[in-house]
């Protein structure tokens, strides 16, 4: 893969900025947008970017922070689920917090926020008590977003219990948007200048990137991810006022900062931010090395979303114009769907077979199929034909096993094809006394980054195992048949 993003460079000068910001309070709450684990839209708009780059920069802060987790109480009622790895928002917390800890971070609590005694909270409660992580609830505060002389009383985020924190970055983070992280840090700078303590308040937040142009790809790619929040990537009015600079923040940070800036100004009784802007820490546009490699990758990303949104109205999980929203983006580019160069052999084999195929593009842009047959799936049969073609096993040599595939066999009760998990375990099992197999396997690492496309919409669970050989999957808003209970 083409880099065209520094990543080392971005580790050094991001945590540097960071230090800048810190030093000019006795403590500051930093507000992280997106993801500190597996940033994996940020490694697909920026080719060299590590999904873990945030975590190994705050890892040289470590020893000054702490954490603290939002999470909406609405969001844990509703069992809102993070779609990459299809567990819902609650889990995602308790995932993080695994995994932070094992990286030797301080976790200080979770905040459950907008707690209006939505149900099945409690046992989220006890679950993290009885493992010795703190919990906070916040209401919603009083007065918002009208009466600041309410909201920033007694009555308003004085009404939330303060969180005792002891380092002097605090990083406050969530599984989600709409986590309620911006109104628990104003909450503690109340409860922190009450306390005499000089607390402060920026947000890092990797998109959209405020120095790049507004119909930047890569900013047009934050907003095709974002599209079914309805964010739209504008000019900081605010910024351009005070400054005469062009810097691109969006909608809803430019719709409350009049507010933000209101309430942080009579928290802290000076100005401290003239713009949304100007609360960010954010250096990405400085580490992009290669500006096209960088366009290219962000373009293919919106397409990405588009198939994405249009594989979720199908299923019923948004309306049209989501997906409507993202191929304006893509008409703003010029763009469409064959900027993914597996898609159209992929279909062209489907018309062919008139079977389920799955394509994916070779690291040596060499394009191969797998169609679904009465053995196998789509996705089984593509990774069968992708190893060997790179460990140049002839085609008509097979690596499975019948001794290993008849137990298998024998177990299923349906005769559906082998899915892709499946098959991965039986080549497991098949390298143990076959050389050429274990080869094969091998070459698993080498699919990591590559573009696959499926003509119909992939199992959830085969989903998971392509996922996890690192492919980029898009599949065509069509149900694998006409059975609705099956799909």
């Amino acid at each position: 893969m083409k880099l065209g993003f520094d990543n080392e460079k971005y580790i050094k000068i991001q945590s540097k900025k960071i230090k800048e910001r810190f030093k000019l309070f006795d403590k500051l709450y930093l507000e992280i947008g997106g993801k500190l684990f597996d940033d994996y839209h940020a490694a697909r708009v920026l080719p060299g970017f590590q999904p873990d780059a945030k975590i190994k920069m705050f890892q040289e802060l470590k020893e000054d922070l702490e954490i603290i987790f939002c999470i909406n109480a609405n969001d844990i009622e509703r069992n809102k689920t993070r779609a990459e790895f299809g567990i819902t928002y609650d889990l995602e917390v308790l995932r993080l917090i695994d995994n932070l800890t094992k990286l030797g971070f301080s976790i200080n609590s979770v905040v459950i926020t907008l707690y209006q005694n939505q149900g099945g909270i409690d046992n989220f409660i006890k679950k993290l008590e009885r493992n010795g992580i703190k919990t906070y609830i916040h209401k919603p505060t009083k007065g918002y977003p009208s009466d600041v002389d309410t909201i920033v009383s007694d009555d308003g985020y004085g009404a939330n219990p303060y969180i005792e924190t002891t380092k002097k970055l605090v990083l406050v983070n969530a599984p989600g948007p709409a986590s309620g992280k911006l109104a628990t840090c104003l909450s503690q700078l109340y409860h922190e200048h009450k306390r005499g303590i000089n607390a402060g308040y920026a947000k890092f937040e990797t998109f959209p990137v405020w120095d790049l142009p507004l119909k930047h790809p890569v900013n047009m790619a934050y907003e095709a991810a974002t599209a079914d929040l309805k964010d739209v990537n504008m000019i900081d009015n605010f910024h351009l006022e005070k400054y005469n600079i062009k810097a691109v923040n969006y909608n809803r940070d430019l719709s409350v900062f009049p507010i933000l800036k209101t309430i942080l100004t009579k928290i802290v009784k000076k100005d401290i931010y003239h713009s949304p802007t100007d609360m960010g820490v954010n250096t990405i546009s400085k580490c992009i090395k290669n500006n096209k490699i960088v366009e290219d990758a962000a373009k293919k990303e919106i397409v990405r979303r588009y198939y994405q949104e249009l594989v979720n109205y199908k299923t019923g999980l948004v309306d049209i114009d989501i997906p409507n929203t993202i191929k304006i983006l893509m008409n703003q580019l010029n763009i469409d769907t064959n900027i993914l160069d597996v898609v159209e052999p992929t279909l062209k084999k489907h018309k062919k077979e008139n079977k389920p195929v799955l394509g994916l593009k070779l690291p040596n842009n060499q394009i191969i199929t797998g169609k679904e047959s009465e053995l196998l799936s789509a996705p089984s049969a593509l990774i069968i034909n992708a190893i060997k073609t790179l460990s140049k096993i002839p085609d008509n040599i097979d690596l499975l096993s019948p001794m290993i595939l008849e137990p298998i066999l024998k177990q299923r009760k349906e005769h559906t094809p082998l899915q892709l998990q499946e098959v991965i375990i039986a080549l497991s099992i098949c390298s143990v006394t076959n050389p050429s197999v274990e080869e094969a396997l091998n070459y698993l690492n080498e699919l990591k980054d590559c573009e696959a496309h499926a003509s119909y919409i992939v199992t959830n669970g085969e989903k998971k195992a392509l996922s996890k050989l690192g492919i980029r999957l898009t599949c065509e808003p069509k149900f694998h048949s006409d059975n609705l209970f099956q799909n």
